[in-house]
């Protein structure tokens, strides 16, 4: 091995990705707090569902299966946090069927931002997401999405799969990552019967 290849590699053997990553291990420390902090203002007035020229958190991105080439975009979506509230309810209820505060739903911000991205582009297929700020009231994620009718994407092999009419609307099934978590599919074994096919097939089930 010649002495120029020694030097040109990393003394440690870690590559950019990962210091990217040890970065936003810990988002309010170091320069990505800094940075957050400029971009969470600009963020703030751009308009919400922004299709964005490249991902903000580079490691993340790839790691999910972001390629810089064409047929894939990448969308900045924000959602406000909190529970939902309901209308003041008038006629007579028992006091624990009154509540009009803390209303939660049974989805994840990170799904709801998913959903609501996959409306506005409607010729696209969601790949995956992941999150990049938050402040008091709103979260932001980054979409990652994909054309399936774009030559490029079908001569991949490596993503061709999602051009395949059983992946159509697949955000709305809950087969992205976040999809797949909120769906309880991470577990496995003793707690997780029931969340196999899906939980709804398992009302009524007592084995």
């Amino acid at each position: 091995m010649s002495e120029e290849t020694q030097e040109q590699r990393p003394v440690n053997g870690k590559s950019m990705y990962s210091y990217i990553g040890d970065a936003w291990k810990n988002p309010n420390k170091g320069y990505v707090k800094a940075l957050n902090y400029e971009r969470r203002i600009q963020w703030r007035r751009e308009e919400n569902f922004l299709r964005i020229e490249r991902p903000t958190r580079l490691d993340r991105a790839r790691a999910l299966g972001f390629k810089a080439k064409q047929g894939y975009v990448v969308v900045r979506a924000r959602v406000r946090k909190g529970s939902f509230q309901k209308r003041t309810i008038r006629a007579g209820r028992r006091a624990k069927r009154r509540g009009i505060n803390q209303i939660t739903t049974g989805k994840s911000l990170q799904r709801m931002a998913e959903e609501r991205t996959a409306k506005r582009f409607p010729n696209l297929e969601v790949l995956n997401s992941y999150w990049v700020g938050a402040d008091g009231q709103q979260e932001w994620y980054e979409v990652i999405l994909v054309d399936p009718a774009h030559p490029v994407i079908k001569a991949d092999p490596k993503i061709n799969w999602i051009c395949n009419k059983a992946n159509t609307n697949r955000v709305y099934r809950g087969l992205t990552g976040a999809g797949v978590t909120g769906r309880g599919l991470r577990n496995k074994g003793k707690g997780a019967e029931h969340v196999r096919p899906s939980v709804n097939a398992n009302q009524g089930r007592t084995k």
